[in-house]
């Protein structure tokens, strides 16, 4: 085979296996919600299908995929129908640009960084692209002529200038350490020593904490979820969705988790490095980097079973007053410590 079928082949088998892991993280994820929330609340979780419940979510596709999508009086048919899409597509695009591991090293070759694409401005496009969803959560509520639903959207909206800012800036302190906005090289940056306090959680522990919080309002999040509040919206954005249509939306909620957990851990955990073993194989690293997401993943999870959610003015407050100026005060910070430090 020619060196150029063999990385047409390598990019197809890699792309591939990526897209599939990122979907498939996302049907596990809801079993993981379940059975968390059911061992947190001493209860039974799912344990009907297959072996202690683990096919629970296969059962659930199907059934989803067999039921009718019903869609109601007075809608526009045509955002109704996709919106799902605008929602989910864009937090599984973004995955695109995060290094998985380091350069995959296989029959004395080097394939490259585990990735769909090693973007230069691998950040601009993440936060580009992430943002995006919030428009098909907006057309879901004012498309389905239903007004609870568009007080759901309305509110994803008022929600995402209320974080969106403080997310950028804790990420601007991040990139002004490492001097790249390329996600393989602000792993690198914190990997190349081995040592775990090269990692930028401790030299950026505000900035960590601050994108923590708004990754809980940016994928929609208890104590955020204000665009689905069920004692006061119904269901929110998604209330006359039904069938594989409102399924959609789970899926790019548990996507986007997952790629703002693969953020925190390039940003600040360092990416795929394994402490004090700097040169450790690429599935060493994978396994690594896959280790640090399922903690965050767990995070997302125990959140939601602890904290009572938030009024949504409260939210408004927190975004403007705390975080923003926040974020504000460690960038200054961060460039004051680069110019004179």
């Amino acid at each position: 085979m020619s060196p150029a079928l063999e990385n047409l082949a390598a990019i197809l088998i890699r792309n591939s296996l990526i897209l599939f892991g990122i979907i498939n993280v996302a049907a596990v994820m809801t079993l993981v919600e379940r059975k968390v929330s059911a061992w947190m609340q001493y209860r039974h979780g799912p344990n009907r299908v297959g072996p202690w419940g683990l096919l629970q979510p296969l059962a659930d596709g199907v059934k989803f995929i067999f039921k009718e999508v019903v869609i109601p009086y007075g809608a526009n048919k045509p955002l109704f129908l996709l919106a799902p899409a605008m929602a989910a597509v864009p937090a599984m695009m973004t995955v695109a640009v995060v290094p998985f591991a380091n350069d995959v090293i296989l029959f004395d070759r080097n394939w490259g960084p585990l990735a769909v694409s090693d973007l230069d401005v691998g950040i601009l496009y993440l936060l580009a692209i992430g943002s995006m969803s919030v428009y098909g959560v907006i057309l879901a509520g004012w498309a389905s002529n239903s007004k609870y639903s568009l007080l759901g959207g309305l509110r994803a909206s008022a929600q995402m200038i209320s974080y969106e800012l403080a997310l950028i800036l804790s990420i601007l302190a991040v990139i002004a350490l490492a001097g790249s906005v390329n996600l393989k090289e602000i792993a690198l940056a914190q990997a190349a020593s081995g040592n775990p306090l090269d990692w930028f959680i401790f030299k950026q522990p505000l900035a960590c904490l601050i994108l923590i919080v708004a990754a809980f309002a940016e994928t929609n999040r208890h104590p955020f979820d204000f665009a689905e509040c069920e004692p006061e919206l119904v269901a929110g954005f998604n209330t006359e969705y039904s069938a594989m249509k409102w399924a959609i939306f789970f899926i790019g909620e548990y996507s986007a988790m997952t790629v703002m957990s693969s953020l925190a851990v390039v940003l600040f955990f360092g990416g795929w490095s394994v402490p004090f073993w700097p040169e450790a194989p690429w599935y060493v690293g994978f396994a690594a980097f896959g280790a640090k997401v399922s903690c965050f993943l767990f995070l997302f999870v125990w959140v939601r079973w602890t904290l009572p959610r938030f009024r949504f003015d409260q939210l408004m407050r927190l975004g403007w007053k705390v975080m923003l100026p926040l974020a504000l005060l460690n960038l200054l910070l961060t460039g004051a410590f680069l110019a004179f430090g």
